[in-house]
């Protein structure tokens, strides 16, 4: 069975003292920070990700963004409140290799119903594609 994550278990995550749920591993995702609405994270672009061009399709790097964006936000919302991405908007400036990518996402805005969320991939210091995304919170009465 699957175990459900809280907010607070995010974070536990995000300082590497809980393990990490499992599109975080398939995707080969480490969070290695996330406070006050800001995620810091690595992928490890491997061959797995690379399309018949020679590059990283793009929906692994909305992919990758996406479980960043979890982190900010996650940073930002306590245990007895929850999130869902309503939209997901990305756009690439280069294409991305095998390698490491770095990943950066940072809450906008956050009202009390819809977060607004932007993420910046970068490899070898050069941006690689922008994401933002608009994220509906909600309590855990809304379910």
């Amino acid at each position: 069975m699957m175990t459900t994550f809280k907010m607070s278990d995010l974070q536990k995550v995000a300082n590497q003292s809980m393990t990490p749920p499992p599109c975080d591993t398939t995707m080969q995702i480490t969070a290695h920070e996330a406070m006050d609405g800001i995620a810091y994270g690595t992928w490890e672009v491997d061959r797995n990700y690379i399309n018949g061009i020679g590059v990283a399709m793009g929906g692994f790097l909305s992919a990758a963004a996406d479980i960043m964006m979890a982190y900010a936000i996650s940073s930002k919302l306590t245990d007895k409140q929850g999130f869902a991405s309503i939209d997901l908007d990305t756009t690439f400036h280069r294409p991305v290799f095998e390698g490491e990518v770095e990943i950066t996402s940072k809450v906008e805005r956050l009202g009390r119903t819809l977060a607004y969320v932007v993420t910046e991939l970068e490899q070898n210091g050069k941006k690689a594609a922008t994401c933002v995304s608009s994220i509906l919170i909600k309590t855990m009465e809304d379910e």
